[in-house]
């Protein structure tokens, strides 16, 4: 969905994370949810009332359960000088249907060990990429091999749609030893079909 918003759909809820408004340069239309998570308070990632079906709207740390679905919260930094900067940033792991995805905001720095410990379970990390007001493509890289995924999905980065002052897509393959990757509309993954090993898979916005 662009940005930091993904559409993440399991059998008895679906989550909206990080909703943006209008004028970022995406279009969000309308969709439907039953859970929406909100990172930071920031324009472009809390855009609640852009998300229809009355969900439940998940902000800051602690642990939820919502239609089946368990969420934890873990407080962490939007930089790197204890969000003396930008402030605060929630990243959020999230168990669906036997998969754990976990979203990482705006996180602004490599993670603590006790932050690992709270997330290293995550079998897909949704990452952002493109540095400015999140980590570099560097750190991102750090983070991915602090918490060993099997899926990455790269986010916050420069696109066509958007020209933020972000850092595009290429850094953060290029720290992966990737030349390109294709993007796809959707990603479906299953507990028993997790790929061995780490893979970046860019979504289509």
């Amino acid at each position: 969905m662009g940005h930091s918003c993904f559409r993440i759909k399991g059998r008895n809820a679906t989550i909206i994370t990080d909703p943006y408004p209008p004028d970022l340069g995406y279009s969000l239309g309308k969709p439907s949810a039953d859970i929406v998570t909100v990172s930071h308070q920031h324009p472009g990632h809390s855009y609640v009332q852009g998300v229809a079906g009355d969900p439940r709207p998940v902000i800051g740390s602690g642990e939820y359960e919502i239609s089946g679905v368990l969420i934890i919260g873990v407080g962490t930094f939007h930089d790197n000088e204890k969000g003396a900067k930008r402030g605060r940033n929630t990243v959020y792991l999230m168990d669906i249907d036997g998969v754990s995805v976990c979203h990482l905001g705006d996180l602004g720095h490599v993670l603590t060990t006790d932050q690992v410990e709270q997330i290293e379970e995550a079998d897909v990390l949704l990452l952002p990429v493109g540095g400015v007001s999140t980590i570099s493509a560097a750190v991102a890289a750090e983070v991915v091999r602090q918490l060993e995924p099997k899926v990455v999905v790269p986010m916050h980065y420069r696109t066509n749609a958007l020209n933020r002052g972000l850092a595009s897509i290429d850094g953060f393959l290029k720290e992966m030893g990737l030349k390109e990757v294709t993007a796809q509309p959707k990603l479906s993954l299953t507990r028993t079909g997790l790929p061995l090993s780490v893979q970046v898979v860019q979504l289509d916005y």
